[in-house]
Order: C-alpha cells, then sequence, then structure tokens
C-alpha cells in the first residue's frame, strides 16, 4: 500500500509468558457496573440498558511506561478495571456465545478528567474530552485465558503510594463479561484485537504527579506505573 502519509504504529499489549504482542484494534468500556461506585457517583443504574463509551486505541499505555498527568484538567481520577481481550468477534451474540471470544485477561485503568466529565454531565454533552484523551488507559500485559483462572472471587484492587485506595470482587460486577459482551454486539460488530474496559468499583479518587500506582487482577495480571 502507498500511503500519503506514514502509517500509524497498530498499539499493542505484551502477553504474559510470551515474546508476541496483542494488537488492540478498539477499546470499548462500561459504565456504572458496580453499585458501589454508581453511588458514588450519584448515577443510577439501569440492568436493562448497559452504557458503554469508547477510548481510542492509542490511548493506550504499555509496558509500564510513565502517564503523563492530561493537559486542561485539575482533577484526574483512577478507576481500576479488569479488561477483557478479544481473540474472535461477532455481532448480535447471545452470552454463552459471546463468552467464547474472550482471549485473555489484565488490568487497567481508567483515567477521567472528572472535572470535565461533571461538566460535559451537567450540559448533558458526551464525555469524550473526559474519558478518551491521551494516554487515559494504561493496561497491564496481558494473561491467556486459558492460562489464567478468573471467576466471581477474584478480587481487583488498586494501590496509589501503597495506600490501597480499590477493592471488589469481580462477582460484585452488575454486568458479566458474557453480558458485556453480548450487549456491545448488539451496538457494534466486534472483532479480534478488542478490548473491553469491564467497570470500575468503589473508591474512585485523585491522581497528582508523582504518584505511583499498582493495578492488580489477583493471580491473574498486575500493572505498575507513575504519574509524570
Amino acid at each position: 500500500m502507498n500511503y500519503i502519509l506514514a502509517a500509524p504504529a497498530i498499539p499493542s499489549l505484551p502477553v504474559i509468558g510470551s515474546d508476541q504482542r496483542f494488537p488492540v484494534r478498539r477499546v470499548f468500556c462500561i459504565g456504572r457496573n458496580y453499585a458501589e461506585h454508581a453511588r458514588e457517583m450519584g448515577a443510577t443504574v439501569d440492568k436493562a440498558a448497559p452504557m458503554f463509551f469508547c477510548k481510542p486505541a492509542d490511548a493506550v499505555v504499555a509496558d509500564g511506561a510513565d502517564v503523563p498527568y492530561p493537559t486542561a484538567t485539575a482533577d484526574l481520577h483512577h478507576e481500576v478495571e479488569m479488561v477483557v481481550a478479544l481473540g474472535a468477534g461477532g455481532r448480535e451474540l447471545e452470552p454463552a456465545a459471546a463468552a467464547a471470544l474472550v482471549w485473555g485477561y489484565g488490568v487497567g485503568l481508567d483515567l477521567t478528567r472528572r472535572d470535565l466529565q461533571a461538566q460535559a454531565k451537567a450540559k448533558g454533552h458526551p464525555w469524550d474530552v473526559a474519558k478518551a484523551f491521551d494516554h487515559s488507559a494504561p493496561v497491564s500485559a496481558l494473561r491467556p485465558a486459558a492460562q489464567a483462572s478468573v471467576d466471581a472471587d477474584t478480587v481487583l484492587r488498586l494501590h496509589v503510594n501503597d495506600e490501597l485506595r480499590q477493592q471488589a470482587r469481580l462477582g460484585e460486577m452488575i454486568h458479566d463479561v458474557p453480558h458485556i459482551l453480548a450487549a456491545l454486539s448488539r451496538l457494534f460488530e466486534l472483532k479480534p484485537g478488542d478490548l473491553v474496559f469491564t467497570g470500575t468499583p468503589a473508591g474512585v479518587a485523585a491522581l497528582q504527579r508523582g504518584d505511583r500506582f499498582h493495578a492488580e487482577l489477583v493471580g491473574v495480571a498486575e500493572l505498575a506505573g507513575q504519574i509524570v
């Protein structure tokens, strides 16, 4: 292919136990998927209509790289989440079929410019500038599903500067992974390379320059980094 400009690099994530990498196609996120987090944000949850938003693939921060504090905000928040990586795709799927799309698991941060999100909510505007900014999606190395033990008792947690900020069991999710993927597949055609952030538990709070974070999907994946 003879492009006018140099083609952009494909974002990718390392794979635990392999020298191969996982190419990232799209990044989908579900909001308000833990009841306690919805309450702390003053939001209600409609279980029949899960809420989704997207981040650009090049918002992914891989390999434990430093995360720059974003422009245009004075209130950057962390939201720790299990990340699901898809190895197959489909549309209009039932939950059982959707579950078979999962290739692997990781842990990530859905970084949020909370002040800009609040302004958008107040005006009924989209959340793009609050959620889809550069470097807004740090993600760990991925563990293949065949090598991962993930169930309702798996713990998701985040420490900032060695202080526990967020912790929950995956069983506390309102929508589990098969139902998240099934709902997404009715809105988008899912494809190999897609990442899905599965929601954050209560305890979201501000990050400052110099803060160090350590996120865990316990026994599956870890992510460590620093806000600079």
